[in-house]
């Protein structure tokens, strides 16, 4: 199996450093390029061609959030890793409505970073259950959308698919879910992959926002 490919994207020197030494360390991850604000991913991405992008929020420049919202329209994006000093951040929350695979604290330990990059790559999010509920709770205190309008795209769903979204958005785990439907991992997958199919979403961070919204969590 070939190494992640990974781009950095920060305006500190120091940090962009800092990580590449730590992905760098591991023969499953390598970094590819690096850029200093959000103005130079497009380019950066045409030229390294990345299956992660480490993104910077707050940049001089073009944000971090700015340009995930830019890379994720595209039909051929990387996945997109958010980094903050903040857990509940509300820039956080939008880059992840935008289609951001999940968040890193820069406080992260090392080994947690690439393990990240690594479920970012394989296609998961990079939110643990506790995370995801923090976010949902973060998004109470944030103005609502239609929830009407949330709601419509919920009923598109089956009963069994309305049930795994309602666990997703409980911040349970495929073990969890698995073990609360009576269904095996392998058919929580399957039904999680036909949620995002069916919502035209990019993952299950995603998902559990959606139902917020609608509110029915």
């Amino acid at each position: 199996m070939s190494a992640v490919r990974v781009l950095i994207v920060d305006d500190d020197p120091l940090v962009r450093a800092g990580l590449s030494m730590i992905l760098s360390g591991a023969d499953d991850v390598r970094v590819v390029g690096e850029a200093s604000d959000g103005g130079e991913v497009p380019s950066a991405v045409a030229a390294h061609r990345p299956d992660v992008v480490l993104m910077d929020i707050r940049m001089p420049g073009i944000d971090g959030l700015t340009a995930t919202e830019t890379l994720r329209r595209r039909p051929d994006a990387p996945e997109v890793l958010v980094l903050t000093t903040f857990d509940a951040d509300e820039f956080v929350l939008r880059a992840l409505r935008a289609g951001a695979a999940g968040f890193l604290l820069k406080d992260t330990p090392p080994a947690q970073i690439r393990a990240a990059v690594l479920r970012v790559a394989a296609g998961e999010a990079t939110l643990s259950p506790s995370v995801t509920r923090q976010l949902i709770t973060h998004v109470t205190a944030t103005p609502q959308p239609d929830r009407g309008q949330a709601g419509q795209r919920l009923d598109r769903l089956s009963t069994r698919e309305l049930d795994v979204a309602l666990a997703v958005a409980q911040g349970k785990s495929n073990a969890e879910i698995s073990a609360d439907l009576f269904m095996s991992v392998a058919t929580v997958k399957a039904h999680v992959s036909r949620l995002l199919t069916k919502l035209s979403l990019n993952n299950r961070v995603q998902i559990a926002l959606l139902v917020h919204d609608a509110g029915l969590a």
